[in-house]
Protein backbone atom coordinates (compact mmCIF):
# COMPACT_ATOMS: atom_id res chain seq x y z
CA UNK A 1 0.00 0.00 0.00
CA UNK A 2 1.46 3.07 -0.91
CA UNK A 3 2.63 5.36 1.77
CA UNK A 4 3.02 2.19 4.29
CA UNK A 5 5.54 2.58 7.26
CA UNK A 6 7.99 0.43 6.68
CA UNK A 7 10.24 -0.46 9.32
CA UNK A 8 13.55 -2.10 8.02
CA UNK A 9 14.72 -5.14 9.73
CA UNK A 10 17.90 -6.95 9.20
CA UNK A 11 20.10 -9.72 10.58
CA UNK A 12 23.62 -9.81 12.32
CA UNK A 13 25.33 -11.89 10.45
CA UNK A 14 25.96 -15.56 11.72
CA UNK A 15 23.73 -18.65 11.76
CA UNK A 16 25.00 -21.87 14.01
CA UNK A 17 26.70 -24.53 11.47
CA UNK A 18 26.04 -28.15 11.17
CA UNK A 19 27.55 -30.81 12.63
CA UNK A 20 29.34 -32.02 9.38
CA UNK A 21 30.29 -28.70 8.31
CA UNK A 22 32.04 -27.74 11.69
CA UNK A 23 33.61 -31.38 11.70
CA UNK A 24 34.96 -30.91 8.19
CA UNK A 25 36.67 -27.50 9.16
CA UNK A 26 38.78 -29.40 12.37
CA UNK A 27 39.36 -32.19 9.61
CA UNK A 28 40.67 -29.81 7.00
CA UNK A 29 42.71 -28.15 9.63
CA UNK A 30 43.88 -31.07 10.85
CA UNK A 31 44.78 -32.34 7.38
CA UNK A 32 42.36 -35.04 7.44
CA UNK A 33 40.81 -33.50 4.64
CA UNK A 34 41.52 -32.22 1.50
CA UNK A 35 40.03 -28.48 0.56
CA UNK A 36 37.52 -29.93 -2.12
CA UNK A 37 36.28 -31.67 0.07
CA UNK A 38 35.77 -29.17 2.68
CA UNK A 39 34.28 -27.01 0.09
CA UNK A 40 31.68 -29.37 -0.85
CA UNK A 41 30.20 -29.52 2.61
CA UNK A 42 30.67 -25.88 2.72
CA UNK A 43 28.24 -25.33 0.08
CA UNK A 44 25.81 -27.01 0.96
CA UNK A 45 25.52 -25.69 4.15
CA UNK A 46 25.92 -22.12 2.41
CA UNK A 47 22.72 -23.44 0.07
CA UNK A 48 21.17 -24.73 3.31
CA UNK A 49 21.47 -21.80 5.04
CA UNK A 50 19.95 -19.19 2.48
CA UNK A 51 17.12 -21.46 1.76
CA UNK A 52 16.11 -21.22 5.47
CA UNK A 53 17.14 -17.92 5.53
CA UNK A 54 13.96 -17.13 2.93
CA UNK A 55 11.49 -19.08 4.19
CA UNK A 56 11.74 -16.87 7.08
CA UNK A 57 10.23 -13.39 5.29
CA UNK A 58 13.57 -11.38 5.94
CA UNK A 59 13.81 -8.84 3.32
CA UNK A 60 17.79 -8.85 3.77
CA UNK A 61 20.15 -11.61 4.79
CA UNK A 62 23.23 -12.87 5.35
CA UNK A 63 25.35 -16.02 4.10
CA UNK A 64 25.19 -16.85 7.99
CA UNK A 65 28.93 -16.97 7.87
CA UNK A 66 28.71 -20.57 7.71
CA UNK A 67 32.46 -20.80 5.56
CA UNK A 68 34.09 -18.10 8.16
CA UNK A 69 36.00 -19.40 10.85
CA UNK A 70 35.13 -16.34 12.67
CA UNK A 71 33.91 -13.19 12.38
CA UNK A 72 36.84 -11.56 13.95
CA UNK A 73 39.75 -13.72 12.17
CA UNK A 74 38.49 -14.15 8.58
CA UNK A 75 41.20 -12.37 7.02
CA UNK A 76 43.85 -14.25 8.47
CA UNK A 77 43.07 -17.41 6.05
CA UNK A 78 45.91 -18.11 3.99
CA UNK A 79 48.07 -15.71 6.19
CA UNK A 80 51.49 -17.20 7.37
CA UNK A 81 53.24 -14.21 9.71
CA UNK A 82 51.07 -15.11 12.66
CA UNK A 83 51.24 -17.01 16.05
CA UNK A 84 48.58 -18.15 17.71
CA UNK A 85 49.41 -16.97 21.48
CA UNK A 86 47.77 -13.21 20.68
CA UNK A 87 45.19 -11.20 23.05
CA UNK A 88 42.94 -13.25 25.27
CA UNK A 89 39.20 -12.25 25.24
CA UNK A 90 37.68 -13.64 28.72
CA UNK A 91 33.89 -14.59 28.78
CA UNK A 92 31.81 -14.21 32.47
CA UNK A 93 31.42 -17.92 32.11
CA UNK A 94 34.83 -18.49 32.51
CA UNK A 95 35.67 -19.63 29.25
CA UNK A 96 38.47 -17.79 26.68
CA UNK A 97 38.85 -16.93 23.16
CA UNK A 98 42.72 -16.16 22.00
CA UNK A 99 43.62 -13.92 18.53
CA UNK A 100 46.14 -14.77 16.89
CA UNK A 101 49.16 -12.34 17.15
CA UNK A 102 51.54 -10.55 13.95
CA UNK A 103 54.66 -11.88 13.77
CA UNK A 104 55.99 -9.86 11.08
CA UNK A 105 55.24 -7.42 8.05
CA UNK A 106 53.85 -6.49 5.93
CA UNK A 107 50.23 -6.91 7.19
CA UNK A 108 47.62 -8.06 4.18
CA UNK A 109 44.05 -10.06 4.48
CA UNK A 110 44.55 -13.43 3.55
CA UNK A 111 40.80 -13.59 2.85
CA UNK A 112 38.23 -10.47 1.75
CA UNK A 113 35.39 -10.56 2.65
CA UNK A 114 33.89 -9.80 -0.78
CA UNK A 115 34.40 -13.35 -1.81
CA UNK A 116 32.01 -14.76 0.82
CA UNK A 117 29.71 -12.39 -0.60
CA UNK A 118 30.21 -13.25 -4.07
CA UNK A 119 29.30 -16.72 -3.38
CA UNK A 120 26.14 -16.28 -1.30
CA UNK A 121 24.70 -13.35 -4.18
CA UNK A 122 24.94 -17.04 -6.58
CA UNK A 123 22.18 -18.45 -4.39
CA UNK A 124 19.94 -15.52 -3.84
CA UNK A 125 17.69 -12.76 -5.59
CA UNK A 126 16.99 -11.17 -2.17
CA UNK A 127 19.43 -8.18 -0.79
CA UNK A 128 22.47 -9.32 1.03
CA UNK A 129 23.89 -7.51 3.35
CA UNK A 130 27.63 -8.63 4.16
CA UNK A 131 29.55 -7.84 7.81
CA UNK A 132 33.20 -7.46 8.01
CA UNK A 133 35.43 -6.83 11.31
CA UNK A 134 36.22 -3.44 11.92
CA UNK A 135 40.27 -2.22 12.34
CA UNK A 136 40.19 -1.63 15.65
CA UNK A 137 39.85 -5.58 16.48
CA UNK A 138 42.81 -6.44 14.16
CA UNK A 139 44.73 -3.53 15.84
CA UNK A 140 45.10 -6.23 18.43
CA UNK A 141 47.01 -8.44 16.26
CA UNK A 142 50.08 -6.29 17.08
CA UNK A 143 52.00 -7.28 20.15
CA UNK A 144 52.97 -5.51 22.92
CA UNK A 145 56.75 -4.80 21.95
CA UNK A 146 57.34 -3.60 18.42
CA UNK A 147 58.17 -5.94 15.45
CA UNK A 148 62.01 -5.66 14.29
CA UNK A 149 61.76 -3.85 10.70
CA UNK A 150 57.82 -3.03 11.11
CA UNK A 151 56.85 -0.18 13.44
CA UNK A 152 53.51 0.15 14.71
CA UNK A 153 52.80 3.00 13.00
CA UNK A 154 52.85 1.12 9.68
CA UNK A 155 51.35 -1.75 10.76
CA UNK A 156 48.30 0.69 10.87
CA UNK A 157 48.55 2.27 7.70
CA UNK A 158 48.81 -1.25 6.12
CA UNK A 159 45.75 -2.63 8.43
CA UNK A 160 43.88 0.92 7.04
CA UNK A 161 44.38 0.45 3.53
CA UNK A 162 43.26 -3.64 3.93
CA UNK A 163 40.37 -2.66 5.85
CA UNK A 164 39.21 0.08 3.11
CA UNK A 165 39.81 -2.66 0.72
CA UNK A 166 37.82 -5.24 2.64
CA UNK A 167 34.25 -2.69 2.97
CA UNK A 168 35.10 -1.26 -0.71
CA UNK A 169 34.82 -4.73 -2.22
CA UNK A 170 31.89 -5.74 -0.47
CA UNK A 171 30.11 -2.94 -1.93
CA UNK A 172 31.39 -3.11 -5.70
CA UNK A 173 30.49 -6.89 -5.24
CA UNK A 174 26.50 -5.58 -4.53
CA UNK A 175 26.45 -6.05 -0.70
CA UNK A 176 22.97 -4.13 -0.12
CA UNK A 177 24.93 -2.81 3.22
CA UNK A 178 28.28 -3.17 4.68
CA UNK A 179 28.34 -3.90 8.68
CA UNK A 180 31.30 -3.56 10.61
CA UNK A 181 31.78 -5.58 13.84
CA UNK A 182 32.98 -3.49 16.76
CA UNK A 183 31.98 -5.88 19.07
CA UNK A 184 35.41 -4.69 21.26
CA UNK A 185 34.31 -1.04 21.39
CA UNK A 186 32.66 -2.03 24.69
CA UNK A 187 35.24 -4.19 25.68
CA UNK A 188 38.14 -1.59 25.48
CA UNK A 189 35.83 0.27 28.72
CA UNK A 190 36.81 -3.17 30.45
CA UNK A 191 40.40 -2.74 29.72
CA UNK A 192 41.09 0.54 30.24
CA UNK A 193 38.43 2.34 32.13
CA UNK A 194 39.49 5.89 30.80
CA UNK A 195 38.52 5.32 27.93
CA UNK A 196 41.69 6.05 25.86
CA UNK A 197 41.91 3.36 24.18
CA UNK A 198 38.31 3.16 22.81
CA UNK A 199 39.07 6.74 21.83
CA UNK A 200 41.88 5.23 19.54
CA UNK A 201 39.76 2.62 18.39
CA UNK A 202 37.40 5.25 16.88
CA UNK A 203 39.43 7.16 15.63
CA UNK A 204 40.99 4.53 13.53
CA UNK A 205 38.00 3.05 12.72
CA UNK A 206 37.28 6.65 10.72
CA UNK A 207 40.36 6.57 9.42
CA UNK A 208 39.05 3.77 7.38
CA UNK A 209 35.35 5.70 7.15
CA UNK A 210 36.97 8.98 6.13
CA UNK A 211 37.68 7.06 2.30
CA UNK A 212 34.03 7.00 1.57
CA UNK A 213 32.22 9.64 0.43
CA UNK A 214 29.12 11.07 2.45
CA UNK A 215 26.53 9.45 0.50
CA UNK A 216 28.28 6.12 0.47
CA UNK A 217 28.91 5.78 4.45
CA UNK A 218 24.87 5.92 4.81
CA UNK A 219 25.71 1.81 3.64
CA UNK A 220 28.29 1.35 6.14
CA UNK A 221 27.11 0.71 9.69
CA UNK A 222 28.31 -0.95 13.09
CA UNK A 223 27.30 -3.38 15.26
CA UNK A 224 27.95 -3.16 18.98
CA UNK A 225 27.28 -5.71 21.83
CA UNK A 226 28.99 -6.82 24.65
CA UNK A 227 30.06 -10.18 23.06
CA UNK A 228 28.22 -13.58 22.65
CA UNK A 229 30.06 -16.81 22.72
CA UNK A 230 28.55 -20.35 23.84
CA UNK A 231 25.75 -18.42 25.64
CA UNK A 232 28.37 -15.90 27.61
CA UNK A 233 29.02 -12.55 27.15
CA UNK A 234 32.15 -10.33 27.66
CA UNK A 235 31.39 -6.67 28.36
CA UNK A 236 27.53 -6.89 29.32
CA UNK A 237 28.53 -5.63 32.96
CA UNK A 238 29.94 -2.63 31.41
CA UNK A 239 27.48 0.33 31.29
CA UNK A 240 26.58 1.32 27.78
CA UNK A 241 26.81 5.54 28.96
CA UNK A 242 30.60 5.08 28.73
CA UNK A 243 30.20 4.24 25.05
CA UNK A 244 27.55 5.56 22.89
CA UNK A 245 29.12 9.14 23.08
CA UNK A 246 32.15 7.77 21.32
CA UNK A 247 30.29 5.04 18.89
CA UNK A 248 28.44 7.55 17.66
CA UNK A 249 31.18 9.88 16.59
CA UNK A 250 31.62 6.67 13.93
CA UNK A 251 31.19 8.22 10.55
CA UNK A 252 28.60 5.83 9.42
CA UNK A 253 24.75 5.78 8.43
CA UNK A 254 23.63 3.15 10.49
CA UNK A 255 24.11 1.72 14.37
CA UNK A 256 22.93 -1.80 15.25
CA UNK A 257 22.46 -1.72 18.71
CA UNK A 258 22.04 -5.06 20.98
CA UNK A 259 19.21 -3.71 23.50
CA UNK A 260 16.81 -7.11 24.01
CA UNK A 261 19.58 -8.60 26.17
CA UNK A 262 19.95 -5.62 27.75
CA UNK A 263 19.01 -4.72 31.71
CA UNK A 264 17.42 -1.11 31.27
CA UNK A 265 16.73 -0.47 27.71
CA UNK A 266 14.35 2.94 28.52
CA UNK A 267 17.64 4.15 29.43
CA UNK A 268 19.94 3.02 26.99
CA UNK A 269 16.68 4.67 24.56
CA UNK A 270 16.89 7.90 26.16
CA UNK A 271 20.73 8.18 25.81
CA UNK A 272 20.42 7.08 22.12
CA UNK A 273 17.84 9.96 21.46
CA UNK A 274 20.11 11.97 23.31
CA UNK A 275 22.96 10.73 20.57
CA UNK A 276 20.99 10.43 17.83
CA UNK A 277 21.50 12.85 14.33
CA UNK A 278 19.03 13.50 11.58
CA UNK A 279 21.03 11.52 9.05
CA UNK A 280 21.36 8.42 10.90
CA UNK A 281 19.41 5.02 11.18
CA UNK A 282 19.54 3.05 14.44
CA UNK A 283 18.74 -0.86 14.35
CA UNK A 284 17.58 -1.73 18.01
CA UNK A 285 18.22 -5.30 19.10
CA UNK A 286 14.93 -7.24 20.12
CA UNK A 287 16.25 -10.89 19.74
CA UNK A 288 18.22 -12.49 22.44
CA UNK A 289 20.45 -14.99 20.59
CA UNK A 290 21.82 -15.98 24.25
CA UNK A 291 18.16 -16.78 25.62
CA UNK A 292 16.93 -20.17 24.41
CA UNK A 293 13.45 -18.84 24.61
CA UNK A 294 12.35 -18.15 20.86
CA UNK A 295 10.24 -14.71 21.20
CA UNK A 296 6.88 -14.31 20.16
CA UNK A 297 6.25 -11.58 17.50
CA UNK A 298 4.14 -9.72 20.28
CA UNK A 299 6.71 -9.27 22.51
CA UNK A 300 9.06 -8.34 19.33
CA UNK A 301 6.18 -5.93 18.60
CA UNK A 302 6.43 -4.64 22.18
CA UNK A 303 10.13 -3.81 21.98
CA UNK A 304 10.03 -2.25 18.82
CA UNK A 305 7.02 -0.06 20.26
CA UNK A 306 9.43 1.06 23.00
CA UNK A 307 11.85 2.08 21.29
CA UNK A 308 9.95 4.06 18.68
CA UNK A 309 8.83 6.12 21.43
CA UNK A 310 12.28 7.65 21.43
CA UNK A 311 13.58 7.26 18.09
CA UNK A 312 11.58 8.71 14.71
CA UNK A 313 10.00 5.91 13.39
CA UNK A 314 12.03 6.81 9.61
CA UNK A 315 15.29 6.62 11.81
CA UNK A 316 14.35 3.17 13.34
CA UNK A 317 15.46 -0.66 12.34
CA UNK A 318 15.14 -3.80 14.20
CA UNK A 319 18.07 -6.47 14.49
CA UNK A 320 19.13 -9.58 16.41
CA UNK A 321 21.67 -8.42 19.20
CA UNK A 322 24.45 -10.48 18.01
CA UNK A 323 25.09 -13.37 16.06
CA UNK A 324 23.71 -16.40 16.65
CA UNK A 325 27.59 -18.01 16.18
CA UNK A 326 30.13 -15.50 15.75
CA UNK A 327 32.42 -18.61 15.73
CA UNK A 328 32.22 -21.91 13.69
CA UNK A 329 32.57 -23.89 16.62
CA UNK A 330 29.96 -22.28 18.67
CA UNK A 331 26.53 -24.88 18.78
CA UNK A 332 25.28 -23.56 21.77
CA UNK A 333 22.44 -22.23 20.06
CA UNK A 334 20.69 -24.13 17.32
CA UNK A 335 19.66 -23.58 13.80
CA UNK A 336 16.23 -24.43 14.38
CA UNK A 337 15.94 -21.64 17.44
CA UNK A 338 18.41 -19.03 15.29
CA UNK A 339 15.38 -19.14 12.13
CA UNK A 340 12.56 -19.13 14.66
CA UNK A 341 13.58 -15.75 16.25
CA UNK A 342 14.34 -14.41 13.08
CA UNK A 343 10.60 -15.28 12.13
CA UNK A 344 9.64 -13.32 15.10
CA UNK A 345 11.56 -10.77 14.17
CA UNK A 346 10.33 -10.24 10.93
CA UNK A 347 6.57 -10.99 12.06
CA UNK A 348 7.47 -8.34 15.03
CA UNK A 349 8.80 -5.61 13.16
CA UNK A 350 6.05 -5.57 10.67
CA UNK A 351 3.10 -6.05 13.71
CA UNK A 352 4.52 -2.73 15.27
CA UNK A 353 4.81 -0.82 11.96
CA UNK A 354 1.36 -1.32 11.26
CA UNK A 355 0.34 0.07 14.70
CA UNK A 356 2.65 3.03 14.58
CA UNK A 357 1.45 3.96 11.16
CA UNK A 358 -2.39 3.30 12.43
Amino acid sequence: MAGMLRIPTEPIGSIPRPADLIAARLAMQAGRMPADEFARIAERALRDTIRDFEETGSPVITDGEQTKPSFATYPLEGVSNVAPDGVVIPFEDGHTRQLPRLTSGPFHYGTYASTYLAAAKRLTRLPVKQAVISASALSLLYPGSEIPGYRREAFLSDLVGEAVADIRGCREQGADSVQIDFTEGRLSLKLDPSGGLLENFVALNNRVLDHFPPQERRRIGVHTCPGGDLDATHSADVDYAGLLAALFRLRVGRFYVQLASEKEPERVLEMIRHHLQPDQTIFVGVIDPINPAVETPGQVRDRVLQAARHIPARQLGTTDDCGFAPFSDDTSTSRHIAFAKIRSRVEGTQMAAREIQS
